[in-house]
């Protein structure tokens, strides 16, 4: 056990050496090379066909590209930016309510069989006799209440990228969004599938038209640090019985 000890406090001490490199100075942006967006976005893909273009297609007025005046310049393909509009406003209130009561008794007696009894009562203490030989009564209530109320409001706007197209045609996008204030950064993560006639011609796309949709918004720092508790406590809750 002895041996362990000092591992264990290395373990232990590891996590923090990451937020050590912050003490006096702003957390770093995370950067975005590297990330799937930009790779999305730098890599060049070939096409999945090819487009038939007539002799006179790049003469005419009424041109269907997306570099057109009449084009659709909705994101349709690895490497497009769309934005993503997030309103959630959720409210929920639920009210329990239980009471239940319960009243019992039982009595039994023997003043006569056969002159048993009339026998055993000289043998009884003073008081006692056989003609209430058993007698019992219980009696139990209970009550509870219990109630849940739960509001939530968020309201962003993040541009995402289109890092996949399946092959059934739907769209994987992704996107991020960083800002920090004084020393505290604010991030908002969106992932999730789209289906491109989802995307309006403004090319948003809302939240809850988005297929497995993974949202997180938090923000790492000093006000983010001192809200968790210590790694120490942490683990103590997690191991202590009490």
């Amino acid at each position: 056990m002895m041996r362990l000890t000092p591992t264990l406090l290395l373990l232990l001490a590891l996590p923090a050496c990451d937020r050590l490199d912050n003490v006096g100075r702003a957390p770093d942006f995370t950067p975005l090379e590297g990330s799937g967006e930009y790779y999305a976005m730098s890599g060049n893909t070939l096409p999945e066909r090819s487009e038939r273009r007539m002799p006179a297609g790049g003469a005419s007025l009424w041109s269907g590209t997306r570099e057109s005046l009449l084009g659709d310049r909705r994101a349709v393909q690895r490497g497009d930016i769309l934005t993503v509009v997030i309103e959630i406003n959720d409210q929920a209130k639920i009210t329990n309510s239980t009471d239940r009561s319960r009243s019992a008794s039982e009595k039994m007696g023997l003043p006569s069989l056969f002159g048993i009894p009339q026998r055993l009562n000289p043998l009884l203490p003073e008081g006692a006799t056989m003609a209430d030989a058993v007698s019992g009564s219980s009696n139990s209530s209970f009550q509870g209440d219990g109630s849940v109320s739960r509001q939530e409001k968020l309201t962003l706007r993040v541009a995402a990228t289109i890092t996949e197209r399946m092959p059934n045609g739907v769209l994987r996008v992704q996107g991020s969004q960083e800002v920090r204030v004084n020393n505290e950064i604010r991030e908002l993560l969106v992932s999730g599938f789209v289906r491109p006639e989802d995307i309006s011609r403004q090319n948003e796309v809302t939240y809850d038209k988005i297929a497995g949709a993974r949202i997180s918004y938090g923000g790492r720092g000093q006000i983010s640090d001192v809200q968790q508790p210590r790694y120490g406590q942490q683990v103590a809750d997690i191991l202590l019985p009490m």
